[in-house]
Order: structure tokens, then C-alpha cells, then sequence
């Protein structure tokens, strides 16, 4: 059989995978020295890593995520407080499938939407779908979305991301829509999906940032139940101009 045909065909059947390692097996001398069942393989694992770095582009491409971060980028060695061994932990990502959050608190600059990103990144490389959002954004949606009729549908988008990442969480006091409203989001996903929240205050005065007491109570139950809690400190990383010295990095 001619080959250039077979790759037609493998295209057709949207096998392009196999299709361009045929092509490259083509300009492969040494190729001839496999048996039928070696090169069928290769052609087969070709397709599937196409197949899964497809699948992964388009993730990454729905969960619009700020930072283009990833686990293998984290700095250890900036004095902010970061707990190498619970964020390794929280690397494997096993705590989606457990439908748990993760609060990271921390000062400006100190690398929260970072790391957000980051575990929202390595949860799309282990086939979870993530969504990134700013809080004033989000809101902002949401109210134009009452207006035109797309509220459900973004509701329901919301509730559907096996992780969700709520950045600049807290910087204004919530209206009582915003209250309703974050309710709702919640509330579809406690104890079905997991979410990560980014914020500069402290866990202990949201809910007065929140605002209405019985609000405050029920979004807290549902967001702050068995998450885990990275609490970041120090100067702004944004303003370290030189590298770590020796000494600094030995600490």
C-alpha cells in the first residue's frame, strides 16, 4: 500500500497523530529494523500524547488563567512564609478529588496569584478543568448577566469547573447582591467541587467583609470547611531587584 494514501486516510479518520509520525518514520532509515507490532506502537503512542496535549491546550485555553505558571517554577527560596512540604502536598492535587479548597492569604505582591495559578495549571495537566477569575470581575459579569439573560448559563459554567480560582477575593465590602450572589456559587459546588481562593485579608476578618451575618455565616461554611490554608508573608517579590546571595539561599 502506498503510504501517502494511508496518511490521507489516517487524516480522514482524525488520527493526525499517527499521520505525522508515519511521515517522520518516512525519512527514518533504522525504522526497517522494527517489527510490524514495534512501529504500529509508536504510531498508537504518538497519537495518544497528541491526543492528550490536545486535550490539555484546550484546558488550559478555558481556564484563562492570569500567569502562565507552573508547579516546576515555584521559588523556595524568597523568605514569604511558604511551606515547601504542604505545597508539595497540594502539587498532586489530590484534594480536587476530594472536593477540598485552598485559601492562600498574603500581602501584595508576594506571589498568591502565582501560586493559584500554578495549581490550577498542574490540576489541568492531571485532566481537571479549571476557570481563573477576579472577584470585581466576576461580579461585574454577573450583574451584566441578570440584565441579558445569561445568568443561569454563567452560573452553571461556574458550578461545572472542577476547580475554581477566586483572585483579589475581598477588596471591598461585598452588597448584598454580591452576598447572593457568591451564595449561589458556592452552594452549587460544596462538597461536589473544589476551590481556590487568593486574598490579601485575613481569613478572620472576612466575615465582616462579607457583611450580613447570616450570609457571611452560610458562604464561610461552605468555603472555609477542611481547606487548606497557605499563609504568606514578607516584602513584595515584584520589588527584589537582585539574586539571592549564597547565604540567602542556604537559609
Amino acid at each position: 500500500m502506498l503510504t501517502h494514501p494511508t496518511i490521507e486516510r489516517l487524516v480522514s479518520l482524525k488520527l493526525t497523530g499517527m499521520a505525522r509520525a508515519l511521515q517522520e518514520h518516512m525519512h527514518l532509515p533504522e525504522i526497517d529494523s522494527l517489527s510490524f507490532e514495534e512501529r504500529l506502537g509508536l504510531l498508537v503512542d504518538r497519537e495518544l500524547t497528541d491526543r492528550q496535549n490536545r486535550r490539555l491546550k484546550d484546558r488550559l485555553s478555558k481556564a484563562k488563567l492570569r500567569q502562565n505558571a507552573a508547579i516546576e517554577d515555584i521559588d523556595y527560596r524568597h523568605s514569604r512564609g511558604l511551606d515547601r512540604t504542604l505545597f508539595t502536598r497540594l502539587a498532586s492535587v489530590t484534594w480536587i478529588s476530594k472536593h477540598q479548597n485552598v485559601l492562600i492569604i498574603g500581602p501584595t505582591g508576594c506571589g498568591k496569584t502565582f501560586l493559584a495559578c500554578a495549581l490550577a495549571h498542574k490540576a489541568c495537566r492531571e485532566g481537571y478543568s479549571a476557570l481563573y477569575t477576579r472577584m470585581p470581575r466576576l461580579f461585574h459579569d454577573l450583574h451584566i448577566a441578570k440584565a441579558d439573560g445569561r445568568y443561569g448559563r454563567l452560573l452553571t459554567g461556574l458550578a461545572r469547573a472542577d476547580l475554581l480560582v477566586f483572585d483579589d477575593w475581598g477588596l471591598s465590602r461585598l452588597t448584598d447582591e454580591q452576598r447572593h450572589d457568591l451564595l449561589e456559587i458556592l452552594e452549587d459546588r460544596h462538597g461536589l467541587r473544589s476551590t481556590i481562593v487568593a486574598s490579601q485579608l485575613p481569613v478572620d476578618t472576612w466575615h465582616e467583609m462579607i457583611g450580613e451575618p447570616t450570609l457571611a455565616d452560610a458562604i464561610l461554611d461552605r468555603l472555609i470547611h477542611s481547606a487548606h490554608k497557605i499563609n504568606l508573608k514578607g516584602d513584595s517579590m515584584r520589588k527584589r531587584k537582585r539574586p539571592l546571595t549564597d547565604e540567602e539561599v542556604s537559609e
